[in-house]
């Protein structure tokens, strides 16, 4: 055990001990219902800058994972290095002389996240196709709703909004066609919904009461 913890908590294999510690402790908070399973592709993603939101959807589309959650993405990426790293750590780093080590720490961690990412996209695309078969069908009644913005903006990329159900209420993730652009608190209303993307393209209520 002591062997054990001097290795997930020294470098390299302590960034990765601390990363998936987070992810630990984030479904642990969820499993509780002390967070919202959405809080940090809120924070991420819609409802964090713009910029950011853009490339992070970006990103996870080119690695075919376009829809799934980005704390399922980082939970698999970080077990991946904290393995990769742990071992290498264990089994090579801890007997070099210091100053080797310590490269050898950062080209580990580097060597570790290249091929995570391609390991993380291999293994979550058949959960992603998963998901896409477990939507339910979009109700049609639900087209032709009015809402209001509640991400900084909309786009062409990214974006959501809010509708009443009659209950809690809805939010939905929602795009304009370019070069089209809401910022919140905007009414929008409902036209036409991607099954594929599980996205909505909305248009403002003004133009959609002038048809």
């Amino acid at each position: 055990m002591t062997e054990f913890l001097q290795t997930a908590l020294t470098f390299p294999t302590l960034l990765y001990s601390v990363l998936l510690a987070f992810c630990v402790i984030y479904w642990l908070l969820a499993a509780t219902g002390l967070m919202d399973l959405d809080a940090l592709d809120g924070l991420l993603g819609d409802d964090g800058d713009s910029h950011h939101a853009s490339d992070s959807a970006g990103l996870l589309a080119r690695l075919g994972l376009g829809g799934v959650p980005i704390m399922i993405v980082l939970t698999v990426l970080s077990f991946f290095g904290w393995t990769v790293t742990y071992f290498v750590h264990l089994l090579v780093l801890q007997h070099l002389p210091a100053p080797l080590r310590m490269l050898g720490g950062i080209a580990t961690l580097v060597g570790a996240l290249v091929p995570g990412v391609f390991v993380t996209s291999l293994l979550l695309r058949p959960v992603r196709k998963l998901m896409v078969k477990l939507r339910p069908p979009v109700a049609p009644r639900i087209l032709g709703r009015v809402g209001t913005v509640i991400s900084p903006e909309v786009d062409g990329n990214q974006g959501r909004a809010e509708f009443a159900d009659g209950g809690a209420g809805l939010i939905l993730q929602v795009r304009v066609a370019p070069p089209g652009r809401f910022l919140r608190g905007d009414r929008v209303v409902l036209l036409e919904h991607d099954a594929t993307a599980n996205t909505y393209l909305v248009i403002s209520e003004s133009q959609f009461n002038a048809h």
